[in-house]
């Protein structure tokens, strides 16, 4: 699975910007291209209707958030409110603090009485692991760092060294009861970089609704929801980024309330030939190298997080037939060579 980055935690080795947001200041477009300012911006756009962004680096990465409300002073509030929700997520998913329940379990193998959403995020990523057939998998954090370090030291991993470790590698391993979590094995792991950081977004999107501001964009380098609607009324407007960085946009997606999320292999790789990246296939310990880039719709950011590393792992054809025996996903794949793959459902799933 992918190694995302963490909030000075969640992932300081993030995975991507696959999922850019095109335009600066367009009415129905956001963007990841934003000034790291902690302070929101408000532009008024009518006599009632102000565009509120905010953006900071949180989970190794930028997370921008936009508004759109007919008060300033409420969609301020709102989004401090969310930067503390986010905040307070990151200080228990991150496996980069020590002082996390995250680290606490990785260092010493139980965690006894976890917290519930230490406890969701775990138990939702089990159920990816099976649905996936074992292609989206948490405990993959032995690979993640040897990939790493040996990278670091100026060499590669040699393939007795994988070998090595792919015995601490399967979540069958991994043991989730009454509110306790523990590794079968000595040496385990687990990084939620692949789905914690669309599960804060969620969280954070909710936080806004719940706080009556239900126009919003939220965006963690490619983990997107959507809500409503944009300035004017207009649709909120997604580019898939072009893997080769050449502006020749896949897809552009007019969205309303939806979920989005996009894994693919160009952003961080350990080697020039990009032979290891950040995305690691936890039967071989080896990154997968069919495809680039692969975007999911879901129902929540979540799990289009989690289902675009499971997929990313699958073959592209494959990849494809899984996606269409989902329901409530839809898939859009850019293959080795260049070619576009979607999902029967591409067009029609919000």
């Amino acid at each position: 699975m992918k190694q995302k980055s963490a909030m000075p935690s969640l992932c300081n080795q993030q995975r991507r910007s696959f999922l850019k947001l095109s335009g600066l200041m367009g009415l129905g477009v956001a963007s990841v291209a934003l000034l790291p300012t902690p302070q929101a911006e408000a532009i008024l756009f009518g006599p009632r209707e102000y565009k509120v962004s905010s953006t900071r680096l949180a989970m190794g990465s930028f997370l921008a958030i936009t508004a759109i409300h007919s008060s300033k002073d409420e969609a301020e509030n709102a989004i401090g409110l969310a930067w503390d929700e986010i905040d307070r997520l990151c200080r228990l998913l991150s496996r980069h603090d020590p002082s996390t329940p995250v680290s606490q379990l990785n260092r010493t193998g139980a965690l006894r009485q976890a917290p519930p959403e230490v406890l969701e995020v775990v138990a939702r990523s089990l159920y990816h692991q099976r649905q996936t057939g074992g292609a989206f998998d948490i405990t993959v954090k032995p690979l993640v760092d040897l990939f790493k370090d040996r990278f670091a030291a100026g060499v590669a991993p040699s393939e007795a060294e994988i070998n090595a470790l792919l015995p601490r590698v399967g979540s069958e391993q991994l043991s989730l009861a009454g509110g306790n979590i523990s590794f079968a094995r000595q040496g385990m792991g687990i990084t939620l970089d692949g789905i914690a950081p669309g599960y804060i977004v969620d969280r954070a999107s909710a936080l806004l609704a719940a706080k009556g501001i239900t126009n919003h964009l939220i965006n963690c380098s490619g983990d997107i929801r959507t809500s409503g609607t944009a300035a004017k009324g207009k649709p909120w407007t997604v580019a898939i980024q072009d893997p080769a960085k050449q502006k020749a946009y896949p897809e552009v997606l007019a969205m309303g309330t939806g979920a989005i999320s996009t894994s693919g292999n160009y952003e961080i790789f350990y080697d020039q030939e990009r032979m290891f990246h950040h995305i690691v296939t936890p039967q071989t310990g080896h990154s997968p190298r069919l495809a680039t880039s692969v975007t999911v719709k879901a129902h929540s950011v979540m799990d289009a997080d989690a289902l675009a590393t499971g997929i990313m792992v699958m073959p592209p054809a494959a990849g494809i037939r899984f996606a269409d025996s989902q329901s409530g996903c839809a898939c859009f794949i850019v293959a080795k060579d260049g070619a576009f793959k979607k999902s029967a459902n591409w067009h029609l799933f919000a």
